[in-house]
């Protein structure tokens, strides 16, 4: 039995007829860029997410950068990041001229630790993006008590998170304004590369929706200095098909976790947390052991697909050697780095391949 860690041919064997018809809607219209499936993805995507403004982009990098310029971060400021998640997060402050500073995770859950935020602001700090990583919502609460007292923005990554809840609010609605990615292995995923920006501010979506679209609001008149992130019509088209199910998908995906659960119970490793308040989406469930290379070997023989999230951390990638942050100063997320396996997680994965599954890790590490 092979199982790989993500299927992305079943959402589309699942729903052929549906996203076909979508195909043939937009070829069809002759419109290809900011058209009519856009607009009516972004007013579902934002009654989804229970907030006003539902902007679509080229990619959830490029959300997260487009929200940092209409904040008008740039040069000489601080945003405070998580050290522990994909280089994206740290890449949008970089894009907009401004400097990352991270801070540690909570070891439970992985996300980033509110208790250590408040030693890491500076005079130059303007913001802290809050990443919601692996379906779980970070403690965006907390984080924006803290904000509040230093007059900071907050900024959600939900690349990971959609249709997460925290205390019975969607991700996308918690803090100032949010970033989604829909590269496809996300639980709401495109076929090829989009991204969007939520906010309940109307300056905000004003201003993300001039920067994706070279600065400009009527054609040719360009009031700032924008850029070309636009989410094309045919991934709209795409993605109003999968929001429909996204719900019983990501239900699905619980069911999946609960299998987890029940089977790796007593087999000795660090099982995912769920922090009080959050309805976890399983992205990614993601174990941690210290004989984590033995078992991610044992796995791939068995033809089981694992990941690492993620070998190396930012701060110790060759693209932010300049910050001078060697390794041993990071010690969390630096054993995340080394201990974390992802196990394969998706809604379609069926009961006798998640016994399989759990099989092979309880006999390499017995």
């Amino acid at each position: 039995m092979r199982i790989p860690f993500l299927d992305l041919k079943a959402p589309y064997q699942e729903l052929k007829d549906e996203f076909d018809a979508a195909y043939q809607r937009v070829m069809n219209s002759g419109w290809y860029i900011l058209g009519q499936e856009l607009d009516l993805f972004e007013q579902e995507f934002a009654a989804y997410c229970g907030v006003k403004h539902c902007i679509g982009v080229g990619n959830g990098l490029e959300a997260l950068h487009l929200v940092l310029r209409a904040w008008g971060i740039g040069q000489g400021d601080e945003v405070i990041v998580p050290a522990n998640t994909y280089i994206a997060t740290w890449l949008a402050v970089s894009y907009a001229g401004a400097t990352p500073v991270p801070v540690e995770p909570r070891a439970d859950t992985y996300n980033i630790d509110p208790e250590k935020i408040e030693s890491a602001i500076t005079k130059k700090t303007k913001a802290v993006i809050a990443v919601h990583l692996f379906g779980q919502a970070a403690p965006v609460n907390e984080i924006i008590a803290i904000a509040n007292k230093y007059n900071l923005k907050v900024l959600e990554d939900a690349a990971q998170a959609h249709g997460a809840e925290h205390f019975g609010k969607k991700v996308g609605n918690l803090a100032d304004a949010a970033g989604f990615s829909f590269y496809p292995g996300k639980n709401l995923g495109a076929m090829g590369d989009a991204g969007a920006v939520t906010t309940n501010n109307d300056e905000i979506a004003e201003k993300v929706r001039m920067l994706r679209n070279y600065g400009s609001k009527i054609k040719y008149q360009h009031d700032l200095k924008g850029h070309n992130s636009r989410m094309d019509e045919l991934q709209a088209a795409f993605l109003r098909v999968k929001l429909r199910y996204l719900e019983a998908w990501n239900n699905k995906r619980n069911k999946v976790a609960e299998s987890y659960f029940r089977n790796l119970e007593h087999t000795g490793l660090f099982l995912p947390t769920v922090a009080k308040g959050n309805r976890h989406v399983w992205h990614i469930y993601a174990v941690k052991t210290k004989i984590r290379n033995i078992l991610q070997e044992c796995l791939s023989k068995a033809g089981i697909g694992c990941l690492i999230h993620y070998p190396v951390p930012p701060h110790l990638s060759n693209a932010y050697a300049e910050l001078g942050l060697k390794k041993g100063c990071l010690p969390i997320t630096e054993q995340l780095a080394d201990e974390i396996l992802s196990l394969p997680m998706w809604p379609h994965l069926t009961e006798q391949e998640l016994e399989f599954v759990c099989h092979i890790i309880k006999s390499s590490i017995a």
